[in-house]
């Protein structure tokens, strides 16, 4: 992993965590998901756990509660596998070949390339131009377009 210098953090043992209820938490879980994953809030590069915890009328350690406990990941990267997930899906999408990273980062919010790049390689393995090039060479040639056929008009058959 020492590509792009990413290192496992360890997680700490939050007491807090164990302080919010179940209930509370599956109710979080739900709203976290629908603004960020349905509402596609992750496309933001501003949008942050302060953001989420204010839109959801709660404060950032629910939200990193909820996140830690019941996605067992920290906000950012939660939120980034959203985005090289959207980014991979782009990424193998012949209409988007002729964007290059930079476009591509942007359009699924992260704030730069090299963040971008990081987050991509942790989750896939692969850089973003490596996924790119290894999915477009997977796909079947693209379809020659169609010759238009000249049809006789009405004019023409009557002569």
């Amino acid at each position: 992993m020492a590509k792009y210098n990413l290192t496992e953090k360890r997680e700490k043992d939050a007491a807090y965590r164990s302080l919010v209820n179940p209930l509370l938490m599956d109710e979080l879980k739900e709203r976290i998901l629908d603004m960020v994953l349905i509402q596609q809030k992750y496309k933001d590069k501003d949008y942050s756990a302060r953001r989420l915890a204010e839109d959801l009328g709660t404060n950032t350690r629910y939200i990193s509660a909820v996140v830690n406990v019941r996605f067992h990941v920290n906000y950012t990267t939660f939120v980034n596998k959203f985005r090289v997930d959207e980014a991979m899906s782009l990424l193998s999408d012949r209409r988007y070949s002729k964007l290059n990273m930079e476009e591509i980062s942007d359009i699924v919010g992260f704030a730069n390339r090299q963040s971008f790049y990081a987050s991509f390689y942790k989750f896939v393995g692969m850089t973003p131009r490596e996924f790119k090039l290894e999915s477009l060479a997977k796909l079947p040639p693209e379809p020659k377009p169609k010759k238009k056929r000249g049809r006789k008009s009405k004019k023409d058959d009557q002569s």
